[in-house]
């Protein structure tokens, strides 16, 4: 006797979480390829004073 499995959501449903989740890997892979840039700026930042420098650099 074959057992028939209740679905857990309409097509849509599985369509947009398809969708969400592929949105959401390629934001991961954008914020792990700008990791290195974002150090770099934080490096400059700290040499030209940080938030000690106030309105020396506009």
């Amino acid at each position: 006797m074959k057992i028939q499995r209740k679905r857990t959501g309409t097509a849509a449903q599985r369509v947009l979480t398809a969708e969400v989740a592929v949105v959401g890997a390629l934001l991961l892979a954008l914020f792990v390829t700008e990791i290195p840039s974002m150090m770099r700026e934080m490096k400059i930042w700290r040499i030209a004073g940080g938030l000690r420098a106030g309105h020396r650099y506009p």
